[in-house]
């Protein structure tokens, strides 16, 4: 063998390593940042990654979803490893489960078989702070449209404000698919950064003295009545809202395989091992569009940027709601609870039962923030109906 075809073959062996693949090559057609990304952008998501994966481990932010978003993140930008593209690990499982849009419906499923309508039903008028948090939704997809996104685009950005994952990914699959990746992260991680964000915005538009508001007790409520509620809500949706009877009917097929009693294998399946896998799954597959060159671009900035207002404006409306309420109502309420009306359960519901605790050792609000908590999940699948009926299909 020559000495030019052992060199041939070391420089093979070099340019199919990660490490000579990892900068890529000069382009004459771009220049400046645009370049800059080019070039670096598979490092610089890496670091992104592992930055959300140290926020999964270290500081436990929704670790059941940011673990497993930040390791599909880190393969996606393997190089020459495919590992995201169609042929790919997580290209299948992202075109069988997020395109076609069946994740979404399956995690709905679990949630709904994971959910206790109790809180809402013994107290139904905090379905108005669930109602109120969709005004980010709304209000974000003004700024979206002014910043010159597309009217099925601006919807599927204001969505990220519902604080629901599922809800975002199902919505834009439908609108905006060429979104998908950036809203999906963004909604994610602004799910998981739920503890850093919303207590400023409480603590903010809240007195000491409203902060220290306890709540009576609520009634109980029978399983009649949590039987019936799924089959309400399933029946109101049918009648007034059709569009949006894909995600309110896995919500309320769960809920009632929970609440029935009667087929309990079911319901233990969907709350731990369907879920768990469907969740691995998705996480993965929303990974998978952490490559450089789809998320490192100005848009992408532009939809982090209007995800975290529209998650800003749906925690203010609900708490002002909730100041409102309690100025009117003959039983105290406490405003901290229109927080959980963004639909991250039941995490949004625990922050406010622990600000609630801040300031009154005796003050236990997670029961009554449940209410507006699950009231929000129907709220934003209700959001998401609403901007389907409206822009499918422009």
């Amino acid at each position: 063998m020559s000495i030019e075809s052992i060199v041939d073959s070391m420089k093979k062996l070099w340019f199919s390593t990660g490490m000579a693949n990892f900068i890529q090559p000069v382009d004459p057609a771009m220049q400046g940042f645009e370049l800059f990304l080019h070039q670096y952008g598979a490092p610089i998501m890496l670091i992104v990654c592992l930055f959300l994966l140290w926020l999964g481990v270290k500081k436990q932010f929704e670790p059941l979803l940011l673990v497993p978003i930040a390791f599909g993140g880190i393969l996606a930008n393997i190089p020459i490893a495919g590992i995201s593209s169609p042929d790919g690990l997580l290209g299948i499982i992202y075109s069988s489960g997020i395109q076609s849009g069946v994740f979404p419906l399956f995690i709905f499923m679990g949630v709904g078989a994971m959910t206790d309508f109790g809180p809402l039903i013994a107290h139904p008028k905090t379905a108005l702070l669930g109602g109120a948090a969709q005004f980010g939704i709304f209000a974000t997809l003004l700024m979206a449209l002014f910043l010159g996104f597309t009217l099925p685009q601006a919807a599927s950005i204001g969505i990220i404000g519902g604080a629901d994952g599922p809800t975002s990914i199902f919505v834009t699959t439908k609108l905006a698919p060429e979104l998908l990746g950036a809203i999906a992260v963004a909604a994610y991680s602004y799910m998981a950064l739920v503890p850093i964000i919303q207590p400023p915005i409480m603590k903010l538009l809240t007195t000491k003295k409203e902060r220290m508001i306890e709540m009576q007790q609520l009634r109980h409520v029978s399983q009649r009545e949590k039987i019936v509620f799924p089959l309400l809500v399933l029946g109101l949706c049918i009648i007034f809202l059709p569009d949006a009877c894909p995600l309110v009917g896995a919500l309320t097929f769960g809920n009632l395989c929970k609440e029935s009693g009667v087929v309990e294998r079911i319901s233990q399946t969907l709350q731990n091992e369907f879920i768990n896998i469907v969740t691995i799954l998705l996480g993965l597959a929303v990974g998978s569009k952490l490559q450089a060159n789809q998320f490192l671009t100005i848009q992408t900035l532009y939809i982090i940027v209007l995800g975290l207002i529209a998650f800003s404006f749906a925690t203010a409306a609900g708490v002002i709601l909730g100041k409102i309420m309690n100025w009117c109502s003959k039983t105290p309420v406490n405003p901290l609870i229109g927080a959980a009306g963004v639909s991250a359960v039941p995490m949004a519901a625990r922050v406010a039962n622990k600000v609630g605790l801040e300031y009154n050792p005796n003050n236990y609000l997670l029961m009554h923030a449940m209410g507006p908590n699950v009231s929000g999940v129907i709220g934003s699948a209700v959001a998401a109906g609403v901007l389907l009926s409206m822009y499918g299909g422009m």
